[in-house]
């Protein structure tokens, strides 16, 4: 039987068939990746940041014959250190990811557990730095658009709460657009201890609110600072809010309730941004 994994060289030859992805499928589920330590990563930024921060991390490879003369770094390291990879047709794409925006390339690679809070705060350097907690957010498509943003701003961290589900998946990956391996994921511990151990740090901790806080624009910043990003729907805790030390809103006409969730974090990350990094 021939191997269906050409650890050799490009090759155009015609694939094996492979398993339909299951009908309950949700977009970035994908044919479930095997073991516990993997996940499916999709699209061409994506796949080539990770690649670039961590090469050891890719475990397979499936593209089109489109992206092999894009992909030959790729498949020469592949084949060098014998990591499979297929040549297949975007159907199998399709079914691989559980969606069509896989932009001829999906990969299975080592997923990256978030750090400690206290291994992350032991590796930052001097001066001014800028964190996300998110709190409550769960939706991947606003979770890369967030790693993103986070990327593209020179955030240091993402702050997950000690009890968060949220992961990083191929949806959110993809949304990301390389994003997502520019910025470090760190596990909070519970709620009084890593309010103690940021501030204890240097930084002041600011809630996000949709309205009837201090205007961002105008409002002095922290050099270390965490913005405390709610819910899609429903915000962030109110207590919790009340125990930071700003609280913070983006102005706007009232034409609308609020802006999205990634799009207010852009925002919040630009005003920072704009005074601290100049």
């Amino acid at each position: 039987m021939s191997n269906p994994w050409n650890n050799r060289r490009p090759s155009s030859r015609p694939p094996r068939a492979i398993p339909a992805a299951p009908s309950a499928a949700r977009e970035g589920d994908g044919v479930p990746v095997r073991g516990g330590d993997e996940m499916r990563l999709y699209g061409v930024n994506a796949v080539q940041a990770m690649f670039a921060k961590r090469p050891q991390a890719l475990r397979k490879l499936y593209l089109t014959e489109e992206m092999i003369p894009r992909l030959q770094p790729v498949l020469k390291w592949c084949v060098a250190n014998r990591v499979g990879y297929r040549v297949v047709g975007d159907g199998d794409l399709n079914k691989l990811a559980a969606t069509t925006h896989h932009e001829g390339l999906v990969a299975d690679v080592q997923k990256q557990e978030p750090l400690p809070l206290a291994t992350w705060l032991a590796s930052l350097q001097d001066g001014p730095a800028l964190a996300l907690w998110l709190d409550g957010v769960g939706n991947p498509h606003n979770f890369g658009a967030i790693l993103r943003s986070a990327a593209h701003f020179g955030v240091a961290a993402i702050l997950l709460p000690a009890d968060s589900t949220l992961a990083l998946s191929g949806a959110a990956a993809r949304v990301a657009e390389g994003g997502a391996e520019s910025v470090p994921l760190v596990r909070l511990p519970a709620l009084p201890q890593a309010v103690a151990q940021l501030r204890d740090a240097g930084f002041g901790l600011a809630a996000t609110l949709v309205a009837d806080g201090q205007n961002v624009f105008t409002t002095e910043l922290p050099d270390r600072m965490v913005y405390v990003m709610g819910a899609e729907s429903e915000g962030m805790d109110r207590d919790f809010a009340q125990s930071c030390d700003l609280r913070l809103s983006i102005p706007g006409s009232g034409a609308v309730e609020s802006l999205n969730v990634a799009s207010a974090t852009a925002v919040f990350l630009a005003s920072w941004s704009s005074r601290k990094q100049r």
